[in-house]
């Protein structure tokens, strides 16, 4: 007989997605009851249904508000060499995004380990506070230290906090399309790198620098509420993880690639920060143009941050990384010929598409890469953190190759900089695939 007060059983795991086997997926959730956990590891992912799709819309808006304000600088590196805020020259204004950048990167360091921990409530909250109170901060800032805490240090630590449990969080609803949704994510970067340079060129000149700021940190805000209220872990690791993964250290293929990685961001932040200035310096282009050559590259990277993704699910990330990172670096090497617009547009378009594959594919790489898939956030992490090394050789080191004073800049030395790093990380990128899978051809990498 059975017994009516016997309680029924309840797993701790996901209670807002049902996990099904692929053959009997459908694109609306049923109420059917969800399978036990399998014995020795997390669920798998739905890959599919409405939850899952809300964290690729949610991935979105973070990437949106990190990497799109990251991608954003360049029209304040360009802004603030005008004077109009502070008088410093290109290498210590340069150090504004440079530790803006890095701080996104390096706290991704404490902020994977802490997200495997199941903290990936707090780390949104604490990271949408950063971002938007570094804005407002921003507002009333006029000397170039107040900028730096608070766009290089505030801004940077916000994002940080967001950034990497973003793409950490997606392989847990995501397996077999995985390439696709990190992609589709990842194009709010681009957006973001679109919107607000627009916003900020359009109100700076009919509202201030302050009002333009703070419309910034309010769209920054609302658009941050979205993965506040749409996110959550569907289950946490079975025990707590190290702060570093000391067996990445052994890994050499994991290593090799964050190596190459590192290096292509030195040409990648080259781009970033000074193609607008070097458009306005030279007068290739008016100084309305030079403002908006940021968004044509960003625009054209909504693609280069979306395409590969879902064609690494077929080809495999490093397959497409390797020739990417070499189109980039010969890319960089042609700045050194462009004189006129038409040129600068066409390389901007350009660089916009092929530079994607730095900021899309290596979280999927790093994935790929770690085959405990339960240090996935502090592999990623750790990767990142390395990253930040070489935004700091490319944005101020940069800088310091370009010199000071109009006239007596040198941009040459700039680009050829910017190229090698380009050209140097898509060799060992090709080295990092012939390891794995040797000189074969048609070989998923």
């Amino acid at each position: 007989m059975a017994n009516h007060n016997e309680k029924p059983t309840q797993t701790p795991l996901d209670t807002t997605t049902n996990i099904v086997p692929d053959n009997e997926k459908h694109d609306v959730e049923t109420p059917s009851p969800e399978p036990a956990k399998p014995a020795g590891g997390p669920p798998p992912p739905p890959n599919g249904g409405l939850t899952a799709w809300l964290h690729v819309v949610g991935g979105f808006m973070l990437f949106f508000n990190t990497w799109g304000i990251l991608n954003t600088f360049g029209i304040y590196q360009t802004y603030y060499e005008s004077g109009h805020l502070f008088v410093e020259n290109a290498s210590n204004i340069s150090w504004i995004g440079a530790i803006q950048a890095y701080c996104v990167l390096v706290v991704g360091f404490l902020s994977g380990p802490i997200y495997d921990r199941g903290y990936f409530r707090a780390l949104l909250v604490v990271g949408t506070f950063g971002v938007v109170f570094g804005h407002f901060m921003l507002s009333i800032c006029n000397t170039y230290w107040q900028v730096l805490l608070a766009q290089g240090f505030c801004v940077g630590i916000g994002a940080g906090c967001l950034f990497i449990p973003c793409v950490a969080i997606l392989p847990s609803y995501w397996s077999t399309k995985l390439g696709l949704a990190v992609g589709l994510a990842a194009a709010g970067s681009s957006v973001g790198g679109i919107i607000y340079p627009i916003v900020f060129y359009k109100l700076v000149d009919q509202v201030g620098f302050g009002w333009s700021t703070r419309i910034i940190g309010f769209i920054a805000l609302a658009t941050l509420l979205i993965p506040n209220l749409v996110m959550k872990m569907r289950f946490k690791p079975p025990k707590a993880r190290a702060l570093i993964d000391w067996s990445a250290f052994t890994d050499g293929p994991y290593i090799l690639a964050v190596i190459a990685a590192m290096i292509g961001f030195i040409g990648l932040y080259v781009m970033f920060f000074y193609i607008s200035y070097y458009a306005q310096e030279q007068r290739i282009t008016s100084a309305a143009m030079s403002f908006y050559i940021v968004p044509i590259f960003n625009a054209a990277s909504t693609f280069g941050r979306t395409l590969p993704n879902a064609l690494s699910d077929k080809t495999g990330a490093v397959n497409l990384i390797a020739p990417g990172a070499i189109i980039v670096g010969a890319l960089q090497f042609s700045m050194i010929g462009v004189k006129s617009e038409a040129a600068l547009i066409v390389v901007a378009i350009l660089f916009g598409f092929f530079s994607g594959v730095f900021i899309a594919l290596p979280p999927v790489l790093f994935v790929a890469l770690t085959k405990d898939k339960t240090k996935i956030g502090t592999r990623i992490g750790m990767g990142f953190g390395i990253l930040g090394f070489g935004v700091l050789a490319g944005g101020p080191g940069g800088g310091d190759l370009l010199g000071n004073g109009p006239g007596n800049l040198d941009w040459t030395g700039l680009w050829v900089f910017a190229g090698v790093s380009g050209i140097v990380s898509g060799v060992l990128f090709t080295v990092l695939r012939i390891w794995k899978a040797g000189p074969k051809l048609m070989v998923k990498v």
